[in-house]
């Protein structure tokens, strides 16, 4: 029986201030996504060892520095129908919302409240904040912290 090897192994960061409660998302200037909110991340590139190495150098290339990132909580696996693509996606705990400095991949940003996200929202993105599980997941990390 014959593997198959995942083609394209992407991750996402959903940045969580603990001050004030809000997420960061990024509005997107690339394509078809062109003008949709998302998160920080991107695909792994082979220099990248781990999924979150490459966590890292996306939110060091789309954002700048950022404060410390206190926990990387695992949110979501999302996997394609035919295994060749795997889209990783994180809570980043940071103790204070900060001022982003985007590349050329962002035209904006914004610090949200749970539930009232900025619109349209990226459609994968969308369809994952929808999903009860992941509601109830973040509710739970919002009533932790």
């Amino acid at each position: 029986m014959e593997t198959s090897v995942v083609k394209i192994v992407c991750s996402g960061g959903l940045f969580l201030a603990k001050d004030t409660k809000r997420f960061l998302f990024v509005q997107r200037t690339k394509e078809k996504t062109a003008g949709t909110w998302g998160l920080v991340g991107g695909k792994k590139e082979p220099q990248d060892n781990t999924i979150i190495d490459s966590l890292t150098r996306e939110i060091k290339e789309e954002v700048g520095k950022v404060p410390n990132i206190k926990k990387i909580i695992p949110l979501e696996l999302f996997v394609s129908n035919d295994q060749q693509f795997n889209y990783h996606t994180y809570v980043l705990l940071i103790d204070k919302e900060f001022i982003p400095i985007l590349n050329c991949e962002h035209s904006g940003y914004a610090w949200c409240s749970y539930n009232l996200y900025p619109k349209p929202l990226h459609q994968a993105l969308k369809l994952s904040l929808n999903n009860k599980t992941i509601r109830a997941k973040l509710e739970i990390l919002l009533d932790l912290i």
